[in-house]
């Protein structure tokens, strides 16, 4: 199948593209390497540096690639920054995701995948989290992705032919298992990759962001989900799409582990000291955060391969250990 994926150039996205090539996909990337990295992209690989608001252009890489199905990837998604700068968020989240679905009306394109996220749950009324729950979203990110939601909703009402699979990600973890691609973000927000920067003595320690939680020890727990299984499943889900029909996944491992969890993991499979301090809450964090996948697991055959948060952080280690500064490529 000949599949376009924006954001192919970012964490998630550059796992996807190497599961699809491996898959016998024909890819084409699209990314505008704000927070992408253009090395990600293996060399034979078509690949436009594009932002996903340029619709004429899109249209036109999706005719000239004969594409047939697209992996939406291209988001901000740092809920922080999404609460001090919210117009950027809802011009490229969801302004975005609308020029992206104009541009494939255009060029008759009918089928796409779309990363949401567990954000559009905002902090749900128990646990674990399943998908028929409501959509409350309580920062400007989750509003973002649940408008785009309600967006294809409405494009699928509106064209028949058109079919999509909306996949709300819990937290995503971990590098490629042969070590190819890995995870690159500046700045980083991501719990796993902090701790590691502090194991490589990149930071002086690690600021524990409350530790008053109702939870067991206090600190907020989240379902880490590694980023190979998230990937396998946007391939299970593009494949099973059928015009006229919309589905919502939950991705998890239907478990969560909490910040304290997740330090000792790391000082175990690392062998190193991690110095810690302790913080304020962060305003909009949630107190646990874990989903129920079992919808895709039984409509899809998807489950994790990876289930256990001491492989999910060595597979993260492998990569950061072997690229301390990441890709040190200048995008």
């Amino acid at each position: 199948m000949n599949v376009l994926v924006t954001g192919g150039a970012g964490y998630i996205g550059s796992h996807a593209v190497r599961q699809l090539v491996a898959a016998g996909h024909r890819v084409t990337v699209v990314d505008n390497l704000v927070r992408g990295h253009r090395t990600t992209v293996p060399p034979h690989v078509e690949f436009h540096r594009l932002d996903v608001c340029d619709t004429a252009s899109l249209a036109d890489v999706l005719r000239r690639s004969q594409s047939e199905c697209v992996l939406h990837f291209a988001a901000l998604a740092y809920v922080g920054e999404s609460v001090t700068d919210p117009l950027r968020y809802y011009l490229n989240n969801a302004t975005g995701t609308i020029s992206l679905l104009d541009a494939m009306r255009q060029a008759n394109v009918k089928r796409i995948v779309f990363s949401s996220t567990c954000a559009t749950y905002g902090d749900p009324p128990e646990l674990p989290i399943v998908e028929t729950m409501p959509q409350a979203p309580i920062n400007p990110y989750g509003r973002t992705k649940l408008l785009a939601e309600w967006v294809l909703r409405d494009q699928l009402a509106a064209d028949p032919e058109f079919a999509f699979v909306a996949l709300r990600y819990f937290n995503v973890a971990g590098c490629a298992l042969d070590g190819s691609v890995g995870e690159d973000h500046s700045p980083e927000t991501h719990l796993i990759p902090i701790v590691l920067q502090a194991a490589l003595g990149l930071r002086d320690g690690v600021t524990v962001f409350g530790t008053d939680y109702s939870t067991p020890d206090g600190t907020c727990i989240r379902d880490y989900i590694h980023v190979e299984d998230l990937c396998a499943a946007h391939l299970i889900a593009m494949n099973s799409l059928s015009p006229g029909k919309a589905q919502f996944y939950n991705l998890g491992i239907g478990r969560g582990y909490s910040v304290r969890e997740v330090i000792e993991s790391a000082r175990k499979v690392t062998g190193r000291a991690i110095p810690i301090r302790f913080g304020e809450r962060r305003p909009g964090d949630p107190a646990a955060l874990f989903a129920s996948a079992d919808k895709i697991s039984q409509e899809l055959g998807w489950a994790p391969s990876i289930t256990s948060l001491d492989e999910i952080v060595a597979s993260a280690w492998r990569w950061f250990e072997a690229h301390p500064r990441g890709y040190g490529d200048t995008r």
